[in-house]
This record gives C-alpha cells, sequence and structure tokens, in this order.
C-alpha cells in the first residue's frame, strides 16, 4: 500500500545470504529465496525468537510435499508419523513453493493484514487503542515510542541501555526497526503498570507479564533458513490440540474481545502466536518511514491457559513441578547442551518439545540457535538480552548416539560441580587471609554479605576456561576421557588469577591460596574413590 508500510515486501528482516552479503528482505522475499538465506541477522534477540515463531505460524500455512497437504492439516496431524512423513518430503524439496507462498500472502486473507499501519487490521496490533487508552483525566493517551524500544529509558527511573533518549524530545524509530520491538513488546513485554484502556465503565492500567520474558528460546537450526523453518514448525500433539479453527492474530476474522473468556490454545497458531497479554497500536510518520508514538497496554485480563512453548527447557523445580528455564546473560549455551541433547526422564532437564523427532539424515548438519533475554519476571527490570549457536551437535542427541550424549553431559556435570567448588573455595581462601581467627578452623564460617572480592574475580576467569575445555573434550574420540581433571587445571588457574600474583607474596594469601586448592584438588580424589 502506497500510504502503509507492507511486511510483504518491505525490506525489514535482516538476513545473510548464503553468497555471504548481508541485507533486508519482507516476507515474500524471505520465503521465495528461504533457501537462499544462510542465517538471520536481526540484532534483537527477543524480536527474532518472537519472528520466528510467527514465521513457524506461516511455514506451517505455506509448506506442502506437493499434493496440497500443508503442515497444519489436522487431520494429517492426528498420526504423528503421517505428519512426519509429510515433514520429510517438504524437506526433500529443498525450498519453498513460490506459487504456495503468493497464495498466502495475496490470495488467502484479507488485504491489508500484513501492512503495519492499516487503519482496519495493523499487523499484530489493536487499531482500538488509539480511542481506548486515556489519562486520569479521561484525556486521549499514548505510551510514547521510548516506551516501544527496548533500552531506551522511559519515565525518571528507566534505564539507559543502548543509547541516551528522553521522553521530553523522543526520537522516532525507523519503521522497520518499529516491527522488531513489535514483536518484542509482545513476547517481552513487562508486567505491571501500563496506559489506561477504558473499555465500557472499566479503565485499568495494569498489564501481566508478555509470555516469554526472562526466558531463552532454542531452535534447531539448519544450514539454510528454510529447513530452519520448517523443523520449527510444531510436532502437531505437543502443547495444543490441532483445530479446523486454529488462527494467527493477523489471520482472525474479528479483533479479540478484551473482555472476553480466552480461546483454548490451538496448534499451531493459538500455540505460537495467540498467548499475548499486552495491546500494541504504532503510530507512523506522514511518509510512514518512522514511528513517531505508540500506545501500549493491556490486551487480556483473563486468566492465562496453561501452554507448554515448544522451543524452552523446562526444568524441575523443588516441588516436582517443571518450569522454563530462565535467561541467564552470564550463562553460555554450552552449559545448556546436556538438555538438549538427552531425551526427557525424572533425572535431568526436559528438553524443547521441538528438539524431539528430528529428522535423522538431518541431524549431522543441525546446530542449536538460542535467543534470550535476561529480564525480571515481574518487574520492569531488563538486564541483557543474547544471540548464540553451537556448532553441528544435534548428531549427538541420545537417540542417535547415546554415548555421545552421555559424555556430554559427564563434562557439563564436571564444569558445573568444579565451578561450585571454585566459588567455594575462593571464599574461603579470602576468610583465611583477612581473619586471623579462621586460620585453625577446620570449616571455616563464610560471611554470605562479605564473601570477599576473589570467588566473584575466580568464576569470572573459569568460565571461558572451562568452556575451551569442554569443546576440546566434546570429540567422539574423546568419550573415555574423564572431565574432572581438566576442570580442576581450568579452576586452579582461575583462582590464581583471582588472588593475583603480588598478593601471593604475603604468607598469610600464601597459605590461604594452598588451602583453597587443596580444597579443588579434594574433588579429584572423590572421583577416583568412587
Amino acid at each position: 500500500m502506497a500510504n502503509g508500510f507492507d511486511l510483504r515486501d518491505e525490506p525489514w528482516i535482516p538476513v545473510k545470504w548464503a553468497s555471504g552479503e548481508s541485507a533486508r528482505c519482507g516476507l515474500r522475499e524471505l520465503f521465495h529465496r528461504a533457501h537462499e538465506v544462510a542465517d538471520l541477522e536481526l540484532p534483537v534477540p527477543p524480536a527474532a525468537a518472537g519472528l520466528m515463531r510467527a514465521l513457524a505460524v506461516m511455514t506451517a500455512r505455506i509448506a506442502g510435499h506437493g499434493q496440497g497437504t500443508r503442515l497444519d492439516d489436522e487431520d494429517l496431524a492426528e498420526e504423528i508419523s503421517d505428519w512426519l512423513d509429510a515433514r520429510n518430503r517438504v524437506l526433500a524439496q529443498g525450498r519453498f513453493d513460490a506459487q504456495a507462498v503468493d497464495a498466502y500472502f495475496d490470495d488467502q486473507l484479507p488485504p491489508g493484514r500484513f501492512d503495519l499501519f492499516d487503519p482496519v487490521r495493523p499487523f499484530l496490533q489493536d487499531p482500538r487503542l488509539a480511542s481506548e487508552c486515556r489519562d486520569s483525566k479521561g484525556q486521549p493517551a499514548s505510551s510514547g515510542v521510548n516506551k516501544l524500544v527496548i533500552g531506551r529509558p522511559t519515565g525518571v527511573n528507566g534505564a539507559v541501555l543502548f543509547g541516551h533518549y528522553t521522553d521530553t524530545e523522543p526520537v522516532p524509530a525507523p519503521t522497520a526497526e518499529a516491527a522488531w520491538y513489535l514483536l518484542a513488546q509482545l513476547y517481552n513485554g513487562p508486567g505491571g503498570k501500563c496506559t489506561p484502556r477504558q473499555i465500557s465503565n472499566d479503565k485499568t492500567g495494569t498489564v501481566e507479564a508478555s509470555p516469554m520474558r526472562g526466558l531463552v528460546s532454542y531452535f534447531p537450526w539448519a544450514p539454510n533458513l528454510f529447513a530452519t523453518l520448517v523443523l520449527a514448525v510444531p510436532v502437531p500433539g505437543t502443547g495444543a490440540e490441532a483445530d479446523p479453527q486454529d488462527a494467527a492474530p493477523w489471520e482472525a476474522a474479528q479483533l479479540p474481545d478484551p473482555l472476553g473468556p480466552l480461546p483454548p490454545h490451538t496448534w499451531p497458531s493459538g500455540l505460537l502466536t495467540g498467548r499475548f497479554r499486552h495491546a500494541v497500536l504504532l503510530v507512523p510518520s506522514p511518509d510512514r518511514r518512522q514511528v513517531v508514538d505508540a500506545y501500549i497496554t493491556w490486551a487480556t485480563h483473563a486468566p492465562a491457559q496453561r501452554a507448554r512453548d515448544p522451543y524452552v527447557i523446562l526444568d524441575r523445580r523443588g516441588d516436582g513441578e517443571h518450569a522454563p528455564r530462565d535467561a541467564q546473560g552470564h550463562r553460555a549455551l554450552w552449559r545448556d547442551l546436556d538438555a538438549l541433547l538427552l531425551q526427557d526422564s525424572d533425572l535431568h532437564p526436559q528438553r524443547p518439545l521441538n528438539f524431539n523427532h528430528l529428522p535423522p539424515s538431518w541431524r549431522s548438519r543441525l546446530a542449536v540457535r538460542a535467543y534470550g533475554f535476561d529480564q525480571d519476571r515481574s518487574q520492569v527490570i531488563d538486564r541483557i538480552w543474547f544471540e548464540a549457536t553451537t556448532p553441528p551437535v544435534l548428531q549427538w542427541q541420545q537417540e542417535a548416539d547415546a554415548v555421545m550424549a552421555r559424555h556430554i553431559a559427564r563434562c557439563h556435570q564436571a564444569a558445573e560441580t568444579v565451578g561450585e567448588r571454585l566459588d567455594y573455595a575462593a571464599k574461603v581462601a579470602w576468610k583465611l587471609a583477612t581473619d586471623v581467627n579462621a586460620v585453625g578452623e577446620a570449616k571455616p564460617k563464610i560471611d554470605r554479605k562479605k564473601p570477599g572480592p576473589w570467588a566473584a574475580a575466580a568464576v569470572r576467569h573459569y568460565w571461558p576456561r572451562a568452556e575451551a575445555e569442554f569443546w576440546r573434550l566434546a570429540k567422539p574420540e574423546r568419550c573415555d576421557t574423564p572431565a574432572l581433571p581438566a576442570m580442576a587445571d581450568a579452576a586452579l588457574a582461575a583462582l590464581d588469577e583471582a588472588i593475583g600474583r603480588a598478593n601471593r607474596a604475603d604468607i598469610r594469601v600464601a597459605r590461604a591460596r594452598a588451602r583453597a586448592r587443596a580444597l579443588i584438588r579434594a574433588l579429584l580424589r572423590t572421583a577416583d574413590a568412587a
């Protein structure tokens, strides 16, 4: 549309082509040339995680095996083996059918559904917010473009993450980038106070946290985007029921009822794009090249329905229930590999559902891509976002190579065990070096409020060393090599760096260092005894 921003054809998705060239493309070109896309290069990981979910829905609508059967077919989904066979045939085609792509974007939906500024149904937005968002005096009130762009400060206490902006002089966001932050808000927006929304006589200014807030998303990552997207389509029967009425927000006949009950999560669209708690509306500049304002408020207050996202790891809690693994900015992706390789059991975390039923012929080519955002779940605190990719490791899933899967798990567990001991040993060393009364104690009491600087420094030096050792050991020919000695050596070197060479000249520090090193080496004696 001349007066809009059509996501089908406007260049807004950053990609790297197989040729090595970086560019931006629209949805149509992305699907037409997905087999030529080597990687997504969207620089906002929470937006990339949200985009992958939306693209997975579109892939389910578009992908077929030549006889008109789509991967979202509810009849096909009744028998998992039939659906997996269909997916294999899609993968064998090597690319999306251009006619199927154009039919979805041009013929199967009403006009304007992919327009970011359509006056009736803007993409993933609610046009009613322009009249329903009001301040305490009943006057129309927007949230501001700074509220939209994650990382800009809002209000008085907003943290500055990626630039200096103020509410008094807001800087418009380029429209392509505003589309990224639209996705990020819907999937990772905070709970708490928001711009009030008045419907009938009710006006409320609170919203619940978005479904992916503070979590990590994991995807099997193929050498090209075509295979990556096909493998991103949720396997049926894992998280939601197939339903002929399943529709994504841009496909639904009507806008959702903010005051009504939530419909059940259906497969695949309802599961991936039907759990939003926020409602957003972008305000464009006259030429539609920038977003100058935004409305961000609540979409529903109905109780959220239980649903298992297919791209998250579930950790077992103390009460026996499972919960999604939190994103931690300091935690490297290799520390999650055992949870992605081992099959589910009561003894370890449950891997993402989409890591089950991977095609055996593709495993040797599949890496893992993780998109995470370290955030406080209940407060407006955003720490750091991250993206990480492994080498092709899914060939070592337990059902394909049980020996390597267990070896990887042992290497990771050794690293974690040594890391915990290093943290304790460094605290003991600080206690002994600074408290003469603790020298004679068999087990010095650590002051949790004053643990000293050595532990944090030692752990910071340790984990990069541990990662290097992990990848050195993560080879089939090293399956019989114990990991604990290498990790202990990494911990001893990290401890020395934390203490510092100059400090070790002090006799008390030297004795404290020796005691700490003995605590770490004790792990080796325990392992030998076992």
